[in-house]
């Protein structure tokens, strides 16, 4: 067996971009969910979305259709916060098609099979005639959860590492006046993308192309002094931010990636989450929920605070039409057959070729894992190159 020379590691001055063929090739949205998406922590929800008992919201991690949900109230405590797959025990119906809010059971809409808010089977009618059939048997498959900052993470892997790991030194940054767990959420907006969703986490982690595509997002950050930075499992680019009283005010616009497909861009007084959920080889569905601090949420809604939340938006999704349009041409680019992979600018796209080595090394491990390359062998691309 023979390793892949695409995968071996690569250092950031004679970094070259992953070939075409990971973004167009027909096998890879199930490689990518085998080897990233079912190791890695995803975002879910934010717990201002699940306050109370019955609250719950849905998400689909990468093919996975699941249910977070906020368990009953326990001796006066808030019940715990549970995420858990949105696939019936029975013959695979939905059991939530919606967020909602308050509910006593989650029942699913084909047959009436009704579970807990914990996942335990309460009820499934007309099953008398079932020999051994109990009900006491049967439970929604639970993820792992972690809530980090006010957001909801879940794993579906029994081996995968702390979140701690993910978000190491982003508290330090943000700081207690900064702190995403009392922001209240406001909307969430979503976009189909006819592009694979690696091609839209490229074209985030640079800021490259700002001149060239972002003209009012240019003049509103400082090109010159635009920062990025990579940690093992995520990076964050950075600027001084001059919106003006109307937008967000002056501060630092931050934006971070946490592996595999979540960004906090966090600009003064807002968050905006975005998850890129992978739909296909060429298709993904980028969802922005919309998170605004105490004073601007709906704890202040006021004509001046629902102006600047609009103006939020409009700006936003502005920006997000620009990054689409080119996002697609890039596909189509990727999917002619003329592409070959071009070299990195080590200024601009060191993100870029972190997120490129942190691909590379999951692609490695699912081969070993499935017996198309040796151990040995991995180890040996891996040789003296620092792996993230």
């Amino acid at each position: 067996m023979t390793p892949d020379t695409d995968l071996n590691p690569q250092t950031l001055e004679h970094a070259r971009s992953l070939p075409a063929r990971f973004y167009v090739e027909a096998t890879m949205p199930a490689f990518d969910r085998r080897a990233i998406f079912d190791r890695g922590w995803q975002l879910v929800a934010h717990v201002c979305q699940l306050r109370d008992s019955g609250d719950h919201v849905i998400a689909d991690l990468a093919g996975l259709p699941v249910i977070a949900v906020r368990d009953a109230d326990s001796e006066g405590m808030p019940g715990e916060i549970r995420v858990m797959h949105n696939v019936c025990r029975h013959r695979a119906g939905p059991i939530a098609q919606c967020d909602g809010l308050g509910a006593k059971s989650l029942r699913c809409r084909y047959h009436g099979w009704t579970y807990a808010l914990d996942g335990a089977l309460k009820s499934a009618p007309e099953m008398q005639a079932a020999e051994d059939f109990r009900v006491e048997d049967i439970r929604l498959p639970q993820l792992r959860v972690r809530v980090w900052q006010g957001l909801v993470f879940a794993n579906s892997h029994d081996d995968a590492s702390d979140l701690e790991a993910l978000v190491v030194g982003i508290d330090a940054r943000l700081g207690k006046s900064r702190g995403l767990e009392h922001y209240g959420h406001h909307q969430r907006v979503g976009y189909d993308v006819a592009c694979n969703w690696k091609v839209y986490v490229d074209n985030y982690l640079e800021g490259y192309h700002l001149p060239h595509v972002h003209p009012a997002l240019n003049r509103m950050l400082d090109y010159r002094s635009y920062v990025t930075e990579t940690r093992d499992w995520h990076s964050l680019q950075w600027s001084p931010l001059e919106s003006g009283n109307t937008l967000y005010g002056n501060g630092d616009a931050l934006y971070y990636w946490l592996w595999p497909n979540t960004m906090l861009n966090i600009l003064p007084g807002r968050l905006q989450t975005n998850r890129i959920v992978p739909k296909g080889v060429d298709r993904c569905r980028v969802e922005f929920d919309f998170y605004y601090a105490p004073m601007q949420s709906g704890m202040d809604d006021c004509g001046e605070a629902r102006a600047r939340r609009e103006a939020d938006l409009q700006f936003s999704d502005e920006v997000q039409h620009e990054d689409l349009g080119i996002c697609e041409d890039v596909q189509r680019g990727l999917a002619s057959g003329s592409y070959e992979p071009g070299r990195l600018n080590p200024l601009r796209e060191n993100a870029v070729h972190h997120f490129h080595e942190l691909l590379r090394r999951a692609y490695r491990d699912a081969m070993v894992h499935d017996g198309l390359v040796e151990e040995t062998v991995r180890h040996s691309c891996e040789g003296g190159h620092a792996v993230p």
